[in-house]
């Protein structure tokens, strides 16, 4: 993955020919034409339990007309960082109550999630180029 920097405060990731733009909101000097970085983070984490969700229903043939992932955080006030992430998968009445219990399971399986809970260790260097 390389991290670029396209002007003002707009810092763009590529990664497998994918342009992953963020920036900053208007009040932290940015212009908001992007998600910040930490709100991309945020959302990958419903996004990685959202796509866990989908497979097992596409696995059933279970339609997701109707199916979606509400994600609420709190924040320690000190430090800004989240201390409680829930995610509430809301289904509609004609979902199988058989598989409701199945489906919290597969979001569990997030490997955004799993990173999260199992912090990996990182490296930080400096090259001149």
């Amino acid at each position: 993955m390389e991290i670029i920097f396209e002007g003002g405060k707009v810092i763009t990731a590529l990664h497998h020919g994918h342009a992953i733009r963020t920036d900053q909101p208007l009040d932290n000097g940015g212009t908001d034409s992007a998600p910040a970085p930490f709100d991309l983070f945020m959302a990958s984490i419903g996004t990685c339990a959202g796509i866990y969700v989908k497979s097992f229903c596409d696995n059933r043939k279970i339609p997701t007309d109707g199916i979606k992932l509400i994600q609420t955080s709190q924040f320690n006030k000190e430090t800004g960082l989240p201390v409680n992430i829930k995610i509430d998968i809301q289904v509609p009445p004609s979902f199988p109550e058989k598989y409701i219990d199945s489906l919290i399971h597969v979001a569990e399986l997030c490997k955004v999630k799993k990173s999260i809970a199992n912090p990996p260790v990182f490296e930080i260097t400096s090259t001149v180029i």
